[in-house]
């Protein structure tokens, strides 16, 4: 096999292959991914990269549908300090974070500099020209090639036609997906075969911090693995369920597969 087909090794915490990866290599990845797909020789599917947290392997411990698009990504990258504990102590010494807002800054970095077509899905039209504003800003010969908020309902089959059309049509190389986990991970999933050669990125929450409308937790308080107490102050109506009754759950799993 050669290293254009290989993907950065997987660990399974709870039965969830993590990559150990870093920035550097995910976007090295993606570069040679893109290149396959402008000289015809990609694959069939589009290549799909999970930004996960514990909230993550914990829906796929419930949900074995997730659990299978999890382990079929091409690079789950630890979201969150818990997992990159975790990766640790199974012989990755050397783990760091793979935050997703951080990780969407640098890949829209390199598709500024190497001519790469942005499409963004995802979040509300205001929240979508924010972003696409500031990014722009921020890396002036960045191509956003179109854009689309989906309604907060299923889509209907004719309005996925559709949007799948345009995304075509506009030529994305990488397409951001943000929203919500695990809806993003089972649409990414779903359209594999939609976008042949494209690079699909689930970043959850990272459009609504880039655009400005949610603020980031201090970077002391992303080391420390306390962001989720920073999101929890900022967003309790929506996050509480998730943070008290579901990540919780996680530790004693976690040492119990460990030192089983």
């Amino acid at each position: 096999m050669t290293r254009l087909l290989e993907q950065p090794r997987k660990h399974a915490v709870l039965n969830v292959g993590i990559s150990a990866t870093t920035y550097d290599e995910v976007v090295e990845f993606c570069g040679r991914w893109t290149h396959a797909r402008r000289t015809g020789t990609a694959g069939p599917l589009a290549r799909y990269i999970c930004v996960t947290s514990v909230h993550g392997v914990m829906t796929a411990r419930e949900d074995s549908g997730v659990r299978n698009i999890l382990n079929s990504a091409d690079i789950v990258t630890p979201d969150g300090m818990p997992l990159v504990w975790a990766l640790r102590s199974l012989g990755v010494r050397q783990q760091q974070r793979v935050y997703g807002p951080a990780l969407m800054l640098r890949l829209c970095e390199a598709a500024a500099r190497h001519k790469h077509k942005i499409f963004l899905y995802g979040a509300t039209e205001d929240c979508l020209t924010a972003l696409a504003e500031r990014l722009c800003a921020r890396y002036p010969a960045l191509n956003i090639v179109g854009k689309f908020a989906p309604p907060f309902r299923e889509l209907t089959a004719d309005e996925d036609r559709l949007i799948q059309s345009r995304i075509l049509d506009s030529g994305a190389e990488l397409i951001f997906v943000g929203i919500s986990t695990p809806k993003q991970e089972r649409w990414m999933y779903a359209h594999r075969a939609s976008f042949p050669g494209a690079i699909l990125i689930g970043v959850g929450a990272a459009f609504d911090f880039h655009a400005g409308r949610v603020p980031q937790a201090p970077r002391w308080m992303q080391g420390a693995g306390l962001e989720w107490l920073f999101r929890l102050v900022m967003e309790p109506a929506r996050l509480w369920r998730r943070y008290l009754l579901v990540t919780p759950r996680f530790l004693p799993l976690w040492m119990m597969q460990r030192f089983r």
